[in-house]
């Protein structure tokens, strides 16, 4: 997982301040859901983005919000459009609000992180909170996880609502709309159950189901985790040839994907570089419409050479792209082509490439190159970042299926 590595450092100082903050046992498996009525687990020293750690005893409004949020998931940024303003509403109505990321990152599967270029870290919680403007303290459970087993909390993003006596008076979704846009939204619960909790009214409506991205608890990193990686390096990975029409057959992309082709060799040093860094692309985003199309430029009678080193990379469409290829008539995204000229596969790919390698480019869904890099991609982080703007941070609301 190369590029997660170059994408934020962890900080060494920060994790031991995490680690010291909370007791060493960890939770095993899903734990029960807080129940109505229950008094507000008395977490203690969580630490915050803002350098600060933060204990119950910290929130001394009428009414306490505990919300559970994360980095990586795409039904917590839909969410925070309504969420983030009502906040800002409530506060000077007598609510206070801490949001906690219960997200162990090493639980979190690459191809889990297709929308975000975070992951859950710490260090991570940090830049997403100021690119977001999260008007709360955001403090990590991630390490011991023990706040979050005392919360019982199934999914992010999930609200837990407590009364003057910090009570459990409401548990469930922000709203009813999964998308980002408000004028999906029909019913407010979050809203609702706090006008109510201010006007010293019982909840109506208590308690709702929490669609979203589950917790991802430390028990779930050796075991789904390790399995999905499993799976993926065990595929079968393939290489064809290609000439420069269907080079060109490609570059036109009438697909609904963004397509990003790069062309290499094995006997490029700057192209086995940056390789492995658009592999962790391509596998971060398997559940995106995105497609990562690799082209040799290894002399052909070097196929098996150009093969292993795809192999070793284990760079293979994911199992949903791969049914979706042979409805169009193809097998993989791995090319070896058999041209003698160079210039026949610069006209069929990108006119603006004048031979050296790599060469990438990035294709949008009608065949309009948006994005190129001649030479060593050598911040993959943007380039992810790049192609995440164009993909967008949300589920969208057209009908979801396979490569959504």
């Amino acid at each position: 997982m190369h590029i997660l590595k170059r994408l934020i450092p962890l900080c060494a100082a920060a994790l031991v301040l995490v680690c010291a903050s909370a007791p060493a046992a960890q939770p095993s498996g899903a734990p029960k859901l807080l129940e109505l009525g229950a008094p507000a687990p008395d977490f203690k020293g969580l630490p915050g983005v803002d350098g600060k750690s933060y204990s119950l005893s910290d929130f001394k409004a009428p009414i306490l919000m505990v919300v559970f949020l994360s980095n990586h998931c795409p039904f917590s940024h839909a969410a925070e459009t309504r969420l983030l303003p009502m906040v800002r509403e409530y506060k000077s109505k007598g609510v206070d609000v801490i949001a906690i990321n219960p997200n162990n990152p090493d639980a979190v599967a690459l191809q889990e992180l297709g929308y975000s270029k975070y992951n859950d870290s710490f260090e991570e919680m940090k830049l997403y909170a100021q690119e977001a403007g999260f008007p709360f303290p955001y403090v990590y459970d991630g390490d011991t996880q023990i706040t979050s087993a005392a919360f019982g909390v199934q999914a992010t993003p999930q609200v837990f609502l407590f009364d003057r006596e910090r009570k459990l008076r409401y548990v469930g979704r922000v709203d009813d709309s999964r998308f980002e846009d408000p004028k999906t939204v029909k019913v407010h619960d979050t809203r609702n159950a706090l006008d109510e909790l201010l006007a010293g009214k019982p909840v109506t409506v208590a308690k709702t189901n929490a669609p979203g991205c589950s917790t991802k608890w430390n028990s779930k990193k050796e075991a789904e985790v390790a399995e999905f990686n499993a799976k993926w390096e065990s595929g079968k990975v393939e290489l064809e040839t290609i000439d420069a029409d269907g080079v060109a057959a490609l570059a036109k992309n009438p697909s609904n994907r963004f397509r990003l082709i790069n062309v290499w060799a094995t006997w490029c040093a700057p192209c086995v570089e940056e390789f492995p860094h658009l592999v962790d692309i391509s596998r971060r985003l398997s559940t995106r419409k995105f497609e990562f199309i690799t082209i040799s430029l290894d002399d052909p009678k070097m196929s098996g050479s150009a093969l292993k080193f795809l192999e070793k990379h284990h760079q293979r469409p994911s199992d949903a792209l791969t049914a979706i290829l042979k409805k169009e008539g193809r097998n993989t995204t791995n090319y070896h082509y058999t041209g003698a000229s160079t210039d026949a596969l610069s006209k069929a790919l990108d006119e603006k490439w004048d031979g050296p390698l790599p060469h990438t480019v990035l294709i949008a869904p009608g065949g309009k190159i948006i994005w190129r890099q001649n030479g060593q991609i050598t911040d993959p982080a943007k380039l992810l970042d790049l192609i995440l703007k164009e993909l967008g941070p949300y589920y969208t609301e057209t009908v979801r299926g396979a490569l959504h």
